[in-house]
């Protein structure tokens, strides 16, 4: 399985972006998926994650404001990221899993929140 995580860039606080998450392989659909965060100095924390089934889960702090959701049919995991703030700023990362079973990370795409 390889992810690929895409979207990234530098925006204005206030902006939006999309990242995207495209999986490889036949286990997408049976899979849970999640995208975490790690600004420099911070820990990693997880910001939203979508079961295979649609359930969804958010941190407190992009609640509101960061929609995360799935295409079957595209493989492919998205978070669209709105009323974007400095704070927001880190790399993002997306992780396929099954609790106990496997886990897969992609490689990151950076997210930058300034004026």
């Amino acid at each position: 399985v390889q992810l690929q995580a895409s979207g990234g860039g530098l925006v204005q606080p206030g902006g939006s972006l999309r990242l995207s998450c495209a999986a490889s392989g036949s286990i997408f659909s049976v899979s849970d998926m999640a995208w975490y965060r790690q600004a420099p100095g911070k820990q990693r924390e997880l910001v939203a994650r979508i079961t295979s089934g649609g359930r969804t889960n958010y941190a407190d702090s992009v609640k509101g404001r960061f929609t995360i959701s799935r295409d079957y049919g595209k493989n492919t995991v998205y978070l669209q990221m709105n009323s974007l703030k400095p704070e927001d700023t880190a790399l993002y990362n997306c992780q396929l899993y099954k609790a106990y079973y496997y886990d897969y990370w992609g490689q990151g795409t950076q997210v930058t929140v300034s004026s």
